[in-house]
């Protein structure tokens, strides 16, 4: 026995105890929410004849709003929720929070077409399943309308003048997990980027999607980090990504502590579209480089989110850490369809069209 006693005394480390340091390990999430549908049809507007801009764009309106309508984030949001329940990350950054606001304006009309805050929404889903999650910061991006809403279907009927309109807000935010012990955060800052890509509107002034960045600093077990989470704009407009990023960069990227970036990047990680990705990583590491054989496609799905198999062709939601920081895996959420699909009358089956990235990171 006193030889035992004497090899277990050999055994313990230095210092009398013999209880290891806690892990300080935080999972991440990045999720883009799809505020619904493709904007191309208002994009494609300003190319046609002046003359038939305006009823093309009441029409690219029209298909716009319907398609939000059909692709239901109340029932997505579910799915959204059911998947936060099940990963039940620390830190969310979330992308397209958007809020559409739709309304009657003719007095005693009884046309009633929805309005959907994404936002309250999913906010409502997570707390139905007990998780606790705080609002930690919002940007607000994207102000675009009031515009006529043509919308037979929920009583809109008239155009000239309208009686109904609708505008499409976006955001983007983080959420912190409020139950997790030990973490607490401070400091929330939001903002919108310099360089921004205009479109022309029939009769109106040229409106912007407004990217811009939300940030908060957080400490954990005695280690302070900071969190930036952005949507850079689409590849298509590639030099006004790409100054966005540099933005990011100058600015927001950088805080106290560990560096941890969240977000839909909007550039491939193959290289393939714009040079974004590799500005980015050429300061922060990309913390799906745990995952060599794994593509991570993460954004493809169609417009309708009806596509019976997945769709995603491209890396461009990412996790990125500077830092102090060391990425212990990473894996895709929301890559699977949250119900089947009805071939008789198809239906949204998938969260969004992106999949969501989860990464757990270790602080040092």
């Amino acid at each position: 026995m006193l030889v035992a006693l004497l090899g277990l005394t050999l055994l313990a480390p230095w210092g009398g105890s013999a209880q290891a340091t806690p892990e300080r390990d935080l999972t991440f999430m990045s999720y883009n929410l799809y505020l619904g549908s493709s904007l191309d049809p208002a994009l494609e507007v300003p190319a046609l004849p002046p003359a038939q801009q305006p009823a093309a764009f009441v029409a690219a309106v029209a298909t716009i709003y319907g398609t939000a309508v059909f692709t239901d984030f109340p029932t997505r949001a579910e799915a959204v929720a059911d998947i936060i329940a099940d990963e039940k990350p620390d830190v969310i950054g979330l992308q397209e929070v958007t809020k559409w606001i739709a309304q009657a304006t003719a007095p005693g009309s009884t046309a009633n077409p929805p309005s959907y805050d994404f936002l309250e929404i999913l906010m409502a889903a997570l707390a139905a399943r007990g998780l606790d999650y705080e609002v930690a910061g919002v940007t607000q991006n994207a102000n675009i309308g009031p515009a006529p809403l043509f919308s037979p279907g929920f009583g809109c009927t008239a155009v000239a003048p309208a009686d109904c309109v609708v505008t499409l807000q976006d955001r983007d935010v983080i959420l912190v997990n409020a139950d997790t012990p030990a973490l607490h955060w401070d400091n929330p800052q939001s903002g919108t980027y310099d360089a921004q890509q205009s479109i022309p509107l029939p009769g109106g002034p040229a409106a912007s999607f407004g990217r811009g960045w939300v940030t908060i600093d957080a400490k954990y077990r005695g280690r302070r980090f900071h969190v930036a989470n952005t949507h850079l704009e689409v590849s298509g407009f590639p030099e006004v990504q790409e100054a966005q990023a540099q933005e990011f960069l100058d600015g927001p990227a950088e805080g106290p502590g560990a560096d941890i970036a969240l977000g839909d990047f909007n550039s491939a990680a193959d290289g393939s579209t714009t040079g974004s990705y590799a500005l980015l990583t050429d300061r922060f590491r990309d913390a799906w480089a745990v995952n060599p054989q794994d593509p991570g496609y993460s954004s493809g799905q169609n417009q309708t989110l009806t596509n019976p198999t997945s769709t995603l062709d491209q890396r461009i939601d990412l996790v990125l850490v500077h830092g102090a920081v060391d990425t212990v895996e990473a894996h895709l959420v929301g890559d699977e369809p949250f119900r089947a699909q009805t071939p008789q009358q198809p239906r949204p089956i998938w969260p969004s069209d992106h999949a969501g990235v989860v990464s757990t990171l270790r602080l040092r």
